[in-house]
């Protein structure tokens, strides 16, 4: 066990030392007798040294066989490949393994070194040298003699001599035949231990000695490669008289062993071998069998008579350790004895170590040229040292003397790489004279020693060094081109060429400087101007003349030194300052900037403002202009002066700019909106208008200029269902979508137009109110809503949201129709009541009237104006006009989406006198067709509700009213087609000038599943003239 395990830690230890060494090995197998240039490996692909990228390394990958000057290799390599080829040496197995026995396969190696260092390994490559039957089986004489007595038995058996092949395996003997054997022989073949085919002699029939005694045959011997090759020996049969006894061996084998310094002359073992026949028959011949090699012949002696083998030559045991000598024994007879006796030649410490140097640089002359630049562990020669003894006498170790920069590296088994050590130096040692000793373990040891000698080339190693590590100068601007600055110097340690210095300037040198490449003078060839550039930094090259040629540099920094040679500068030529006029005294004008491209005193720069009253200041650093007066635009709208700019140089100099201040006004006017022209008016919108189409557009105006009258539109209140959008810059509104059902009905838009003035904004709003209907069939409930939701937050449309179901919607609309009507017949009969008793005044206003009659609201009384009954016109006249002003509301209170919001629109009732002469009317507009009345003006009221006109000479066009039934959930308001709709002013409390074709008077009624208030207008017609009577709310459930 531990044997064993000191085996395993040795083999360890081994492979540690190899992959460390970066030793490897490689096998291949080529036949023997094979052709030049036939390709057998690919060192490159077959080492994976294919992923080693050639930009990482420093020279490109090489390849070198590594072999013993003098010797012819069987292999080359292509260095930059790595591919493995033949050469024209030829390759004979039988040659290159003389003395192997036939059953040990035959090596053939080389060594190859992977160059460059930092990727080095040496691969050791072993070639399986294949057999090939280039060798035909040869008998050891062309003519066999054998004797065979008379009386041999039938089956008698005489071995005969074999042949041999020097080839192996397959290759070798395989077969005998007997050719022409007259059926008196036979042949057999047997097979040895060693296996070696013997042949035998087999006798078929009886032999008679006077009848014939002699036979001739031909052995033929064959072996089994392709092709088969073959050779034939001469048998020739002595037939004799009886021998009926054998020779035979007291020891059939015999193992001796016998020191390789044994003399000649030695006896190795005595033979002994019996015969009981008597006479010629018992006499003993001993010989040495035709198996036995002609080395072993050479080397031992056979006493013929006496067995005594004894040493005929000298021993080596390195050139064969063991012999194998088959000794046969004859009487004369037809069968002899066999005996094998076994040789073993033991070890003597009789050779001295050999080294091999392998170089794997060439030499020339013998002598290896290294560049003292050779890296560390530059490989220089594979040293092998070998020691043809055994066990301790072949051990050998290999050194070299201690105080060289070189060094041996194990890499296998007694194989050595020289290797540098350290760094070289030709200036220091020019050449080396390297003795290797080998050393083996004998005893006493043996010593060898052999020489390499090794010649340092001298390289250019030495970069100059400049004496400054730092160059640093100053120059005043405005030089003159060509002076001189300052020399700089630099050492070469190497001498001749290599320690020839040149100076030149670097890559980055500017081109106002020219530097001498011999004297190292620096000049400054153009005009140097601080103010475009105040230092240089750059480097100063000195090179060697060596090749390759070695630079160093050195930085220079050169600093330019001011110069007051620039005035003052402004960043503008004129200076124009826009102050508003409300600007207070000492505030901030502007600021004047300044520069002075010279440093220090010379760019300190002085402000100061020139011819020019105190009505402006300036600091003199900062440039801050502040006024000292209060400007009015309207007395002066600007003021020019100039500002003086002077630096502190001893000889200054001074520069002037151009200052102009504009006073400008202030953003002061709001913008005023000229479409709509008020809160009142409204625009119908069809439900089948496109998306994306214009439906109204707004237009504002803005009295002041610039900015201060650019506007932007927007909706900032109503629009609560997003429906519409509108254009910020042209005021466009348009439809965002397709309206539906539950978008019809009246929709406030709280537009606003807000100016882009600086610093602050202004902006005024209006309401644009959008009525979705398919037409306009009641112009005046819709301007009713119009006036009356006016003072409402514009966060609603004007409609009425019904949840209940349909049923429920048509019952009430019912109880709400039927309420009507009932309604309706009760007034009639009131108005024919109050015609009866009031006829005779209403005839005498009739007479006294005008064509046209007004009503106006009263201003302080928000509830029912009456009218002063006028008196009766003539008997014959139309009936009188009778108008009743009713106050109605819409309250909601149940409702929690009407955010408690009332509607109130007050109508006139009775006309007075005096309220008419209050006003004065103008004119009817003559814009309508002559059969349309003008039921109002274009005037400005101070009261928040519209004045009526009403004409009661109008015709009607239809005698009975027309009731229009309305979706459930919204209420309609609208125009007529043939209404126009108008205002003089924005503001919430304009009158808005429509005219009421009196046609139609619409009956919105709203039905809700809570009590509410229902609006009922009717037209009635009696004795061909128009009476309009508002009725109150009903109270439907």
């Amino acid at each position: 066990m531990d044997l064993l395990s000191g085996t395993y830690i040795f083999a360890v230890l081994l492979a540690c030392v190899v992959f460390q060494s970066g030793a490897q090995e490689k096998n291949y197998t080529i036949r023997e007798e094979m052709p030049e240039n036939v390709l057998v490996g690919d060192l490159l692909k077959d080492l994976n040294l294919s992923r080693i990228p050639d930009k990482s390394l420093k020279s490109p990958m090489q390849f070198k066989l590594v072999y013993k000057t003098g010797d012819v290799p069987l292999v080359r390599i292509e260095e930059d490949t790595g591919e493995i080829f033949t050469t024209g040496a030829r390759i004979d197995r039988e040659k290159l393994c003389a003395g192997i026995s036939t059953d040990t396969q035959c090596f053939y190696e080389v060594e190859v070194a992977v160059l460059p260092d930092e990727i080095f390994r040496l691969v050791k490559i072993r070639f399986l040298i294949e057999d090939i039957n280039d060798n035909a089986p040869l008998f050891p004489t062309t003519v066999i003699n054998i004797s065979i007595p008379e009386h041999s038995a039938i089956n008698s058996i005489y071995v005969l001599p074999a042949a041999i092949d020097p080839d192996v395996g397959i290759n070798g003997v395989q077969n005998y035949h007997l050719i022409t054997s007259q059926n008196v022989f036979g042949l057999n073949v047997t097979e040895t231990p060693e296996g070696d085919k013997m042949p035998q002699l087999i006798v078929q029939k009886e032999l008679d000695r006077e009848e014939k005694d002699t036979y001739v045959m031909k052995v033929k011997v064959e072996d089994g490669g392709s092709p088969q090759r073959s050779s034939t020996a001469i048998l020739q049969v002595s037939v004799t008289d009886i021998n009926d006894n054998h020779p035979v061996f007291k020891e059939e084998e015999i193992e001796v062993s016998i020191p390789e310094n044994a003399p000649v002359g030695t006896s190795v073992t005595q033979l002994h071998a019996t015969d009981a026949d008597i006479g010629e028959n018992a006499r003993i011949h001993f010989y040495f069998s035709n198996l036995v090699s002609n080395t072993a012949k050479r080397l031992f002696h056979l006493n013929a008579t006496t067995g005594l083998i004894t040493i005929k030559e000298p021993l080596d045991r390195e050139e064969s350790p063991s012999h194998k000598l088959l000794v046969l024994a004859s009487d004369g007879g037809s069968t002899p004895a066999k005996a094998m006796v076994l040789v073993n030649v033991t070890d003597v410490n009789d050779n001295v170590p050999s080294i091999d140097i392998r170089y794997i640089i060439n030499p020339t002359n013998g002598t290896v040229v290294l560049s003292e630049n050779a890296p560390l562990n530059t490989k220089i020669a594979l040293i092998t040292v070998t020691d043809k003894d055994a066990d301790h006498n072949g051990r050998v170790t290999c050194f070299t003397e201690l105080d060289i920069p070189f060094r041996l590296r194990p890499v296998f088994s007694n194989q050595f790489l020289l290797e540098t050590a350290s760094f070289l130096d030709y200036e220091s040692t020019k050449e080396y004279a390297i003795k290797l000793q080998a050393t083996d373990a004998g005893q006493p040891p043996l010593n060898e020693s052999s020489m390499l000698f090794i010649k340092l080339k001298d390289e250019n190693d030495n970069a100059p060094v400049f004496t400054q590590s730092f160059v640093s100068l100053s120059v005043p601007e405005n030089n003159f081109p060509g002076i001189q600055l300052t020399k700089v110097s630099a050492k070469d340690a190497d001498s001749g060429p290599n320690g020839e210095i040149s100076y030149l300037l670097g890559t980055d040198a500017p081109p106002e400087f020219d530097l001498d490449p011999r004297t190292g003078m620096l000049t400054a060839v153009k005009k140097l101007d601080r103010e475009k550039q105040e230092t240089y930094l750059f480097t100063v090259l000195a090179k060697d003349n060596g090749e390759p040629p070695l630079t160093s540099n050195v930085s220079v920094f050169l600093s330019v030194i001011d110069q007051n040679d620039n005035s003052p500068v402004f960043t503008h030529n004129e200076y124009n300052f826009y102050v508003p006029e409300s600007l207070a005294k000492h505030g901030t004008v502007g600021l004047i900037t300044v520069s002075d491209p010279d440093y220090g005193e010379n760019s300190a720069v002085t402000l100061s403002i020139v011819d020019m009253n105190d009505y402006f200041t300036i600091d003199s650093e900062t440039g801050v202009i502040q006024p000292n007066i209060s400007f009015d635009r309207e007395k002066q709208e600007s003021y020019t002066f100039y500002v003086k700019a002077e630096d502190g140089g001893r000889v200054s100099r001074s520069s002037s700019a151009k200052v102009t201040i504009n006073v400008v006004d202030v953003n002061d006017n709001k913008p005023v909106f000229i479409v709509p022209p008020s809160n009142y008016s409204y625009e119908l919108v069809l439900p089948s208008t496109n998306p994306d189409t214009e439906v109204f557009k707004v237009i504002a105006v803005d009295n002041d200029t610039g900015m201060n009258a650019e506007l932007r539109y927007s909706i900032v209140g109503g629009n609560t269902k997003d429906l519409f959008e509108i254009d910020e810059v042209t005021g466009n509104i348009t439809l965002k979508e397709k309206c539906v059902v539950t978008d019809l009905g009246l929709h406030r838009l709280l537009v606003k137009a807000q100016d882009l003035g600086q610093p602050d904004s202004l902006f005024s709003v209006v309401i644009v109110n959008l009525f979705v209907n398919e037409s306009v069939t009641n112009a005046t409930l819709i301007n009713e809503l119009v006036h009356k939701n006016i003072e409402s937050p514009v966060t609603q449309n004007i409609e009425i949201a019904d949840t209940s179901s349909p049923i429920s919607d048509y019952v009430k609309i019912l109880v709400a129709i039927l309420s009507g009507i009932i309604t309706v017949i009760v007034a009639i009969f009131i108005a024919a009541v109050v015609r009866c008793h009031q006829a005779p005044h209403l005839k005498a206003a009739q007479k006294n009237k005008q064509n046209s009659e007004w009503a106006t609201p009263n201003p302080e009384n928000r509830q029912m104006i009456m009218m002063k009954k006028k008196k009766k016109k003539k008997k014959h006249s139309p009936k009188n006009l009778m108008l009743k002003c009713v106050t109605i509301e819409e309250t909601k209170t149940d409702d929690v989406d009407n955010d408690g919001n009332s509607v109130t629109l007050d109508l006139p009732i009775d006309l007075e006198e005096q309220t008419m002469g209050k006003y004065s009317w103008s004119t009817t507009p003559t814009t309508f067709k002559p059969d349309s009345p003008d039921l109002a003006r274009h005037y400005r009221s101070s009261s928040p509700q519209p004045a009526f006109q009403i004409q009661p000479e109008t015709p009607l066009n239809s005698k009975h009213h027309i009731i229009q039934e309305l979706p459930l959930d919204n209420t309609f308001v609208a125009c007529d087609s043939i209404s126009k709709c108008s205002s003089s002013s924005s503001d919430a409390y304009s009158v808005s000038d429509c005219n009421y074709p009196v046609t139609t008077f619409e009956a919105p009624v709203s039905v809700h599943a809570r009590p509410v208030d229902i609006w009922i207008h009717l037209s009635l017609v009696e004795d061909e003239n128009k009476i309009t009577t508002v009725l109150g709310k009903l109270d439907a459930e």
